[in-house]
């Protein structure tokens, strides 16, 4: 009885490791997935601030280009 209980006992502790090592397993997956979107998200948001800060230039050429112009129209 004694020996039955012990191997019941083992086989649960099995069990709950297997069960462990699946959530962590899981997780892990579930992270990897997570990781590639945030890599993803990276890339995009340096893409959008790369186009951002092209745009800002262009404006700031804009109006550079028309402050001289006033300048010279002033002058």
């Amino acid at each position: 009885m004694k020996v039955m209980m012990v191997m019941m006992m083992k086989m649960k502790v099995m069990m709950m490791m297997m069960m462990m090592m699946m959530t962590m397993m899981m997780k892990m997956k579930v992270m990897m997935v997570m990781m590639m979107k945030m890599k993803v998200m990276m890339v995009m948001m340096m893409m959008v601030m790369m186009m951002k800060m092209k745009v800002m230039m262009m404006i700031m050429m804009m109006m550079m280009m028309m402050m001289m112009m006033i300048i010279r129209d002033s002058l």
